[in-house]
């Protein structure tokens, strides 16, 4: 099912995270961007996303921490085909104490259109054991921050209903 429909104008408002153009590699045989595209793009996106909560490549070797994705919801939208240039926004949706809940807005900007959400849980991860784990408090206060200035916008994220933190 196609999610609530959100105001591109609401998405644009946000800070683009990462921006791309799409390569000829990209195309498949229906002449469009292929789907496992979507899913690398939003992963590079993931990076930029992660070190605006301070959890750097840097901090990751330092503490020998990373993080771990645990449940992703992907809708296409619209076409995207090579050439074309996309940005991608992201939004904090909920916290607990090892886990991140979010969404990621892939704006085709050469066509003025959504053509893609992601809505992800992301977890905090201990590698020396390999285990998620709670994040440190500096992070913490990173994430409350940025989830706090996203819970005063004044639209609902088109969420799948089904995901949380």
């Amino acid at each position: 099912m196609k999610p609530p429909a959100v105001a591109l104008d609401n998405i644009t408002a946000l800070s683009p995270i990462y921006r791309t153009v799409i390569s000829p590699e990209y195309e498949d045989e229906n002449g469009h961007m292929n789907m496992r595209w979507y899913l690398a793009i939003f992963d590079d996106a993931g990076y930029p996303l992660a070190a605006s909560l301070g959890l750097t490549p840097e901090f990751h070797a330092q503490h020998g921490t990373g993080g771990f994705d645990l449940e992703h919801h992907l809708h296409y939208l619209s076409e995207v085909a090579v050439g074309d240039t996309v940005a991608i926004y992201a939004r904090l949706l909920g916290r607990s104490a090892k886990r991140i809940h979010y969404m990621m807005f892939m704006v085709n900007e050469t066509r003025g259109a959504l053509a893609a959400t992601l809505e992800c849980v992301n977890s905090f991860a201990d590698l020396t054991v390999r285990r998620t784990a709670p994040y440190p408090e500096k992070i913490s206060r990173q994430i409350d921050a940025l989830l706090a200035e996203h819970s005063r916008l004044g639209w609902e994220a088109p969420v799948c209903g089904v995901m949380g933190p």
